[in-house]
């Protein structure tokens, strides 16, 4: 019973414990590399302990560097504004068209359906010549409207499929109930259907949060000005000198990791439960 029980629990654990060291060792010493001078980093030996410990690095990050090319601040706002503004037209746009597909029947119904999912079969890339030529056609270039727009195109697909598999789940019983007592069509969604849903609209908006935040090679295109930059191409900036500054570059990503981080602990638990309904399976 013994050697059952140890052949049971033993083995997860230890890869629990592996896939953690995997995943926090690099974290680790990117921590250590932002808390030393650059010139530390070129020491002979590799050490997880910053030595000596400075936090100027950090404090660069709030001061703007014309010359480096650098303005965390600036950077930090354009990615906030564009993020914010994809995630609640991701959700207004997509929570609608999810229970319109799952509720109604009409006629194309199943033809739109895999029509939408038909642009999540192709590398994303193979986008990025027509919307450029689309938002320059615009005259969208250089603004958060053309990253918005793109970054929308990308995650509106999956997150209309997830939440109509929660839409699908949620029982109709109750929203009949509710129509045959005298709501309107628009209460009985959002007073009876959005409540059950919300663990599934809580998780599209953390994946549309996510995309939108680490993306660059649309950031990069659609974006030529300094002064529209979003944090990703804020961290290129640290490459365009003659040596790269480590230094800046890991504090500048361990500062831009802290919102996703932030959003996942504050909202794990609607993530969790949408999970554990199975509706990512789809």
């Amino acid at each position: 019973m013994q050697v059952r029980r140890w052949a049971r629990w033993v083995p997860p654990k230890l890869a629990l414990v592996f896939y953690l060291l995997f995943a926090l060792v690099p974290f680790g010493w990117m921590l250590t590399a932002s808390l030393e001078p650059q010139t530390s980093l070129y020491r002979a030996h590799l050490s997880l302990l910053p030595s000596p410990v400075t936090l100027a690095n950090y404090r660069a990050l709030f001061t703007a560097n014309p010359v480096a090319g650098t303005d965390f601040p600036r950077y930090f706002m354009n990615s906030l504004i564009v993020v914010c503004c994809t995630v609640v037209l991701a959700v207004l746009v997509a929570v609608p068209a999810a229970y319109g597909f799952s509720r109604y029947r009409f006629f194309g119904k199943d033809a739109m359906l895999y029509g939408i999912l038909l642009q999540s079969i192709f590398p994303l890339v193979n986008f990025l010549i027509p919307l450029y030529i689309l938002m320059q056609d615009l005259g969208l270039l250089n603004t958060y409207g053309s990253l918005i727009i793109a970054y929308l195109t990308f995650s509106l697909p999956l997150n209309i499929w997830i939440l109509k598999s929660f839409f699908d789940g949620i029982p109709t019983d109750m929203e009949m109930s509710a129509r045959l007592d005298g709501a309107s069509a628009w209460r009985a969604f959002v007073e009876i259907a959005i409540p059950p849903a919300m663990p599934g609209i809580v998780a599209t908006a953390i994946f549309t949060f996510i995309l939108a935040w680490d993306e660059y090679l649309y950031a990069l295109t659609m974006i030529s000005t300094s002064s529209m930059r979003t944090l990703p191409l804020g961290i290129f900036a640290y490459f365009s000198e003659g040596v790269p500054n480590w230094s800046g570059l890991t504090a500048t990503a361990i500062a831009m990791s802290i919102p996703v981080i932030v959003v996942f602990l504050v909202l794990q638990k609607y993530f969790i439960a949408a999970l554990t309904k199975g509706a990512l399976k789809y």
